[in-house]
């Protein structure tokens, strides 16, 4: 198990890659639907909490995977059937996302150790060929995740509660921190274009869910309903949704992602950040959901809550995309008309118009950013 060459040209996401992102269709969709039935019973902090520390367990899993892989992956029947292993932990993981929600964090925790051991393994692997610092890293990934997992299982010794919830977020600060202290002084290699195109691929997955959830809510809902003048409001909302999705992956995907991972400090705050982007991509889904179970009658939060659990999502994804790629790779209209966005998108949960002016804010970002070309674009990053 060698490193790869980070600038292999037309290094590409493998088949077996994609494979494994399938799996976390699942637990995405799981975590999703859960939330959206919090938040249409106005369970709101204890919704959204559940649904942040679960999808952190799906984001952190699928991260480590991916940047192993991008230095790593040597498509061996050993690292496949690996790989086959930890899209078990991920299958079993999402199969407690109903119980997680309700408190109990036993079977998403067992899910995930066993992605993590199995990522054990691989960089155990890995040490075995590496030589030098590069060897050193890979042990001390091992050793630190490792660690971590010891922790996860104390986790589930700790009753339900605030205690629980600090406990979570001093584990996963460690957990995190695992790759600063594997690599802080010697870097694993990481091909930048390979890796962002692994990222976009995960985005394309927690859209295509938002679009997927929206659809076949918006289905039921026309099912439940006869008269047309009834229909006509879930028509515009599934209008709307189509509107404001296709924005997001036209927003997502102008900048030239691959320049934002040019060093370790930039690469961990493309990761690190990316955690908001999925996070507010999948939680979109349910607030539309949200959404529909208003005009059906089915969720009597009011209305502003019900509009900020489609802005907010919307709202922080915009957010997440400029800092990590847009900002740095943008002019200053774009860097202005991007945070004047947000405020728009956020104001919008304050007016009895439903997500009419989001959707129009989101395609004058899309008009704007069709009119800037990306600074210092001009066709030299092209691929």
């Amino acid at each position: 198990m060698l490193p790869r060459d980070p600038s292999q040209p037309h290094r590409a996401a493998s088949s077996l890659e994609l494979f494994f992102d399938l799996v976390f269709v699942v637990a995405v969709s799981a975590a999703s639907a859960q939330l959206h039935h919090a938040l249409s019973h106005g369970d709101f902090v204890h919704g959204i909490t559940s649904y942040a520390m679960l999808f952190f367990a799906i984001w952190w899993a699928w991260m480590n995977f991916t940047w192993f892989a991008t230095s790593f992956d040597t498509d061996d029947w050993l690292y496949r059937l690996t790989t086959i292993i930890q899209m078990g932990g991920v299958l079993v993981l999402a199969a407690g996302v109903p119980q997680a929600f309700e408190g109990n964090f036993t079977l998403p925790v067992i899910g995930y150790i066993v992605m993590r051991v199995a990522m054990i393994t691989q960089w155990l692997r890995a040490s075995r060929a590496a030589e030098g610092p590069l060897r050193t890293a890979a042990v001390r990934y091992a050793v630190g995740i490792a660690t971590v997992q010891v922790l996860w299982i104390a986790f589930l010794l700790i009753p339900s509660g605030p205690l629980q919830l600090i406990a979570f977020v001093v584990f996963a600060l460690i957990e995190i921190g695992v790759p600063v202290f594997a690599e802080y002084r010697h870097q694993t290699p990481w091909h930048p274009h390979h890796i962002t195109e692994r990222y976009g691929l995960f985005t394309l997955i927690v859209l295509g869910e938002s679009l997927l959830a929206s659809a076949n809510a918006i289905i039921k809902a026309i099912d439940e309903l006869d008269d047309a003048e009834s229909l006509a409001p879930l028509i515009a909302i599934s209008a709307l949704t189509l509107i404001v999705t296709a924005s997001l992956w036209w927003i997502y995907f102008w900048p030239p992602h691959h320049r934002a991972i040019t060093s370790f400090r930039r690469s961990l705050r493309y990761g690190y950040s990316h955690y908001f982007v999925f996070a507010a991509a999948a939680a979109f889904s349910a607030g539309i959901e949200v959404q529909l179970d208003m005009l059906t009658h089915e969720s009597h939060i009011s209305p502003t809550a019900a509009s900020l659990t489609v802005s907010i999502p919307i709202a922080l994804f915009l957010l997440g995309i400029w800092w990590i790629a847009i900002r740095d790779n943008a002019d200053r209209i774009v860097n202005a008309v991007m945070p004047i966005g947000v405020a728009l998108v956020l104001l919008d949960a304050f007016l009895p118009t439903s997500i009419a002016i989001t959707a129009l804010v989101m395609v004058a970002i899309v008009v704007v950013l069709v009119w800037r070309q990306p600074t210092g674009d001009e066709g030299a990053d092209a691929e």
